[in-house]
């Protein structure tokens, strides 16, 4: 994509700190995209009209499983929509209209590389924003056209390997870790209940990293379906392990995305005899919704400890983030600023933006993109994440996590039924990580 842009124009307002960028084209008034495949759900989201004809567009990707019978994430690719709706409102990324292409990875591996294969021939500059746990089908694909992977979830090992990907959070790796830590030092047996996935695979040693850093045992692995109607038979598996080992009461750590409600609807009923075991998760399994529905201070997470990215959704650096959804989300219910899905898509198209400025009135290409990334580009949040900069010479590069750049996690508690902060700031799992037994 080349193309001078007569205009600068401002960037719509309520962007806190500086962004990063990727790359979308925006396609005229009445054009219609179709979808590569009918077992593959993409959209669109044109671009304002009355851009100048000189100027290419910028055209990049954001998918996610949406219908699915395990985790949905929605609200990633409406986010995207109504971010590319509100910046186009304001004139474009530094005059260049955004055009946002969407995808449904389905949960499925077939799905995730036609998802891939699409952003190739449609030639966006970049993917961001995205949720995939079939990281093995996708990148390959995005490797093979350097199309760079920018704010993916953080679901799988090779979102901090890739040199094609550029994560804005530490992904399960800095959840779990500090997570484990949290709980070293007051739970008993510990149980993680996770998918029996691939990307499931890589949870337990996380955990342990941050469990064995404070002198704790490691966790009990216990695998269970994740599209699952009911888990009473894994909450049994789980309760039966409390008094097996020393220290007080056991602790039960579901880690299954969206089935973590129905989870906890099964140990409700089977911890009743277990009044003493506590659980713990993270942000993304769990919210405040979820607490509500479970019973609220009379629920199985009242003290639970959960660690999330980003700091609480009532911190003044979300008010860009609301007040795009206000102006751009027209009521979508799937587009809540306190998801973390969500979350990650607004800081990765800040990123986004970012890179786009850094180009004054150069080419905007994958190419472009990518070289700005690796540049040595520092890219500001406003106070949602530490200033991002991208190597492959950073302090995890040791233990596998080249592109793990933001180790950070807050530590969040469940009183009275409420989430809130179970201590000021963050905690850098960086340490942590690197004693992880990840080979």
């Amino acid at each position: 994509m080349t193309g001078r842009r007569p205009i600068r124009s401002t960037p719509p307002g309520g962007l806190r700190g500086r962004s990063r960028a990727t790359r979308t084209g925006v396609l005229s008034a009445g054009a219609l995209v179709a979808c590569a495949s009918l077992a593959v759900g993409c959209g669109v989201v044109p671009g304002a009209t009355g851009g100048s004809g000189d100027d290419d567009p910028i055209t990049v990707m954001t998918w996610a499983p949406q219908d699915t019978g395990a985790t949905n994430k929605p609200g990633m690719p409406a986010l995207a929509q109504a971010y590319a709706r509100w910046v186009n409102s304001q004139g474009g990324l530094g005059g260049r209209q955004l055009n946002v292409l969407t995808c449904n990875d389905h949960n499925d591996s077939v799905a995730a590389a036609k998802c891939a294969r699409r952003a190739v021939k449609e030639d966006a500059v970049a993917v961001v924003g995205s949720y995939s746990q079939y990281a093995d089908s996708f990148f390959p694909v995005l490797e093979g056209a350097r199309i760079p992977y920018i704010g993916g979830y953080g679901l799988t090992n090779t979102e901090f390997t890739s040199p094609l990907s550029y994560p804005v959070n530490g992904g399960q790796p800095a959840l779990l870790a500090g997570l484990g830590s949290a709980l070293a030092d007051s739970c008993g047996p510990v149980t993680l209940v996770r998918p029996d996935t691939i990307a499931g695979d890589q949870l337990p040693v996380l955990l342990d990293s941050g469990l064995s850093s404070g002198g704790h045992e490691r966790a009990h692995d216990q695998r269970a379906a994740e599209d699952a109607t009911s888990y009473d038979d894994q909450s049994g598996r789980a309760l039966a392990r409390e008094g097996t080992g020393p220290g007080g009461p056991g602790c039960v750590v579901p880690v299954l995305g969206d089935r973590t409600g129905t989870f906890m609807d099964s140990f409700r009923r089977a911890s009743e005899d277990h009044p003493d075991v506590r659980t713990a998760t993270v942000l993304g399994s769990v919210d405040q919704t979820t607490i509500n529905a479970s019973g609220g201070a009379s629920g199985p997470y009242e003290g639970a400890y959960v660690t999330g990215w980003y700091p609480s959704v009532g911190d003044p650096a979300w008010d860009g983030l609301k007040k795009l959804i206000k102006e751009q989300a027209f009521g979508n219910n799937d587009v809540d600023a306190a998801d973390a899905g969500v979350q990650t898509t607004w800081i990765a198209y800040t990123v986004l933006k970012e890179v786009v400025e850094s180009l004054g009135d150069g080419e905007v290409s994958a190419d472009t993109v990518r070289r700005a990334l690796d540049g040595g580009l520092e890219v500001g949040t406003g106070g949602l994440t530490p200033d991002l900069r991208w190597t492959f010479a950073d302090k995890l590069a040791s233990v596998g996590f080249p592109r793990l750049v933001n180790a950070d996690v807050t530590l969040q508690v469940v009183r009275d039924g409420r989430l809130v902060s179970a201590r000021q700031g963050t905690v850098d799992t960086t340490r942590t990580l690197q004693n992880a037994d990840v080979a």
